[in-house]
């Protein structure tokens, strides 16, 4: 007897185009465009997961840097006090701190700054 596909092949393509809804013409009714279509935006989906964390951390980078410019610091003095300092904060806490709390990235920067004199009378 010849062995028919009918219903797991309608319920396989009602299972790609509930994911298809949204997308616009061919790509919501069409089965191979819809799921070409899918396949990129997986793609995009896993390449753009990994740019987010790189635009973040880009981020946090210009609002520390303009912060400590602000203070009379570059970034990588700030970031090198830091370590001196033993001060475990890390970029994202210290963006908040630099936007939020501008008193508190202010203590910060008072430490950092101790921590480099203090490294600076030790070289000389």
């Amino acid at each position: 007897m010849r062995t028919r596909r009918g219903a797991a092949r309608a319920k396989a393509k009602r299972r790609l185009f509930t994911k298809v809804e949204g997308y616009v013409g061919g790509r919501r009714r069409l089965v191979r465009t819809a799921k070409e279509t899918l396949i990129r935006a997986g793609a995009y989906a896993h390449r753009d997961r990994r740019v987010r964390k790189r635009e973040f951390r880009k981020l946090w980078i210009i609002r520390i840097n303009a912060a400590a410019r602000e203070r009379g610091l570059r970034y990588s003095e700030f970031m090198h006090g830091l370590a001196k300092a033993q001060i475990g904060l890390n970029r994202k806490a210290l963006s908040e701190l630099a936007v939020r709390d501008p008193a508190a990235f202010d203590a910060v920067v008072a430490q950092v700054k101790q921590a480099l004199a203090a490294l600076a009378a030790t070289a000389a």
